[in-house]
């Protein structure tokens, strides 16, 4: 019994310490820190942005400086700016070249 109660705590612990995450490791903290950087904005469409962010806000919009628009790995236009909507997002890459 004691040993059941004992892998019962260390199975809480473990739960606390993945369910808390590093403040610095929140996706709208490691957004702001991709400012300035080029990144590849993947919406659920499959249509793909890449450009410069030159700002984000806590809905996780993000506004492109220079953008394109790709599709099926296809240039389809070239952009200014662009300000792509949060809840569109499916993920952000951030390893992409600079062309």
């Amino acid at each position: 019994m004691r040993a059941l109660h004992k892998a019962f705590i260390r199975l809480s612990l473990c739960l606390m310490m993945v369910s808390v995450m590093e403040p610095s490791m929140k996706p709208l903290n490691v957004l702001a820190k991709l400012l300035n950087s080029h990144v590849a904005i993947v919406l659920k469409s499959g249509v793909e942005y890449r450009g410069t962010v030159i700002r984000c806000d806590g809905y996780m919009n993000v506004l492109l400086e220079g953008a394109a628009e790709r599709f099926r790995d296809e240039l389809v236009a070239n952009y200014g700016r662009v300000l792509v909507r949060g809840n569109n997002v499916l993920y952000i890459r951030t390893d992409v070249p600079k062309k």
